[in-house]
């Protein structure tokens, strides 16, 4: 064999390992953003089979997001010091197991302690899988493409995520977790064909990750109680001391740790600051909406499970469709006057849905669940660009992780606030009214506030 033999054969083994870890990077993003969105859909149905009340069905959905939002702020250095394909491949393993646990609770119990390891190993294959990609594809051009696919992985998931689990529901709510399996398996025959990833010595801050957990876990806990319990129990109060002084801790280590997690200059920037900001109010409304929706819809409108997530799928397709076309609205009408549109047709999808009648007709509670669709392509690819364009190249990576847990922690915190809400009203359709007028009040805030951004 000559070496231009050599050469070729090298070649199409770097293309077959380059197209292997892109696949298997998509289907992990895929499977991890299904898990957030799938369950929705099926609570009543979980709630009906495992005895569940309102704080139970907070946790299923928030012991996923909560995990997967805390643990993200140190799963890029852990991946960095085991390689990506390693900690890509563990994660995987993880989550495929614990989704199996998931699928064969016997308990409510199992369930949310599942569904936390879920979150567990999710956190490990998110930035694992944006590294994977930047391994295999070193050339802007080819890794911008490679990227552009990868997101189309989540967007294709959040769209079909309410249909596959309306669908899935009609066998039972466990085949949303058991659907895991097979797609994970499939994910793991791609790694398997990835190159081996490079490790590095990276620092890490284990008293601000502990502090992290504690406070987000505190905090969510504390929220969801309050629901169940009522916002005077010492249970309640106790929680949220506990999650102000792991904040506080946290705070003071990452302004005097040798290595913070989140350092001070990263805020800095007026840019950054409000990106974060939108960030979290973004995914309030964004998560929460299908959160109470789902259960107004088959609860108190009579819908089948299919019914419901056919319902949502006009909101989530808008986003799928208008995603590709953000780069170039943002070019045209720039990423301030975007990002301000986003959070006001979602202030005021919400706030109009808070004020339909009780009789209001499915269709038009579809249609204007379209307006907080509209949000998602006009808001999330512009902020993550201004925040990404507004602090130094070194902490790019660290910003990311610190937006996307924001937004973990935003929607998280939603749904247990909106829970507590629906559990404390007289009624439901009060307290979802409640719930979807302080998200559009939010929301409006944040466009007032967006308005300084200097993009």
């Amino acid at each position: 064999m000559g070496a231009a033999d050599v050469h070729d054969a090298c070649a199409s083994a770097s293309k077959s390992g380059a197209r292997a870890a892109l696949i298997a990077a998509l289907l992990g993003f895929f499977v991890i953003t299904l898990d957030a969105v799938v369950v929705n859909v099926a609570l009543p149905t979980l709630a009906h089979d495992l005895g569940a009340g309102v704080a139970g069905l907070q946790w299923v959905v928030d012991g996923y997001t909560l995990m997967f939002g805390a643990l993200l702020l140190s799963a890029g250095a852990l991946g960095d010091r085991m390689g990506a394909r390693r900690i890509f491949g563990v994660g995987l393993a993880v989550f495929v197991a614990a989704s199996v646990v998931c699928g064969w609770a016997p308990s409510l119990a199992v369930l949310v302690a599942a569904r936390l390891v879920q979150g567990a190993g999710a956190a490990a294959m998110m930035p694992a899988s944006m590294a994977l990609i930047r391994q295999v594809y070193p050339d802007p051009g080819p890794r911008a493409h490679a990227i552009a696919l990868w997101a189309m992985g989540g967007s294709v998931a959040a769209t079909s995520g309410p249909v596959i689990g309306g669908w899935l529901a009609l066998l039972s709510w466990r085949w949303i977790f058991f659907i895991n399996v097979p797609v994970g398996l499939l994910t793991l025959a791609f790694l398997v064909r990835t190159p081996q990833s490079p490790r590095r010595s990276v620092p890490f801050d284990p008293l601000g990750q502990t502090t992290a957990v504690f406070a987000m876990g505190a905090l969510i806990y504390g929220a969801i109680e309050a629901g169940s319990q009522g916002l005077g129990a010492v249970s309640v109060w106790f929680a949220f001391a506990l999650a102000a002084a792991a904040l506080a801790t946290f705070a003071w280590s990452q302004a005097h740790g040798t290595h913070p997690m989140v350092p001070l200059e990263l805020l800095k920037p007026r840019n950054a600051r409000v990106a974060l900001a939108v960030g979290f109010t973004f995914m309030v409304g964004y998560f929460g909406l299908p959160f109470v929706m789902s259960l107004y819809l088959q609860q108190h409108r009579g819908l089948s499970a299919p019914a419901t997530g056919a319902a949502f799928l006009p909101m989530m397709l808008t986003g799928l469709v208008l995603t590709p076309f953000s780069a170039r609205l943002v070019r045209r009408h720039g990423a301030r006057a975007m990002i301000v549109s986003g959070l006001l047709a979602m202030a005021s999808g919400l706030a109009v849905i808070a004020a339909l009648p009780a009789s209001a007709p499915v269709g038009l509670i579809a249609a204007l669940m379209v307006l907080v669709g509209l949000a998602g392509p006009l808001v999330a690819p512009p902020v993550t660009a201004v925040l990404l364009s507004s602090v130094p190249a070194a902490l790019a990576g660290t910003a990311s992780g610190v937006f996307n847990t924001g937004r973990q922690v935003g929607g998280a915190l939603a749904v247990a606030v909106f829970g507590t809400l629906l559990a404390q009203a007289p009624s439901f359709l009060l307290g979802m009214r409640a719930s979807l007028g302080l998200a559009a009040g939010l929301s409006l805030a944040t466009a007032l506030i967006s308005l300084r951004l200097e993009a």
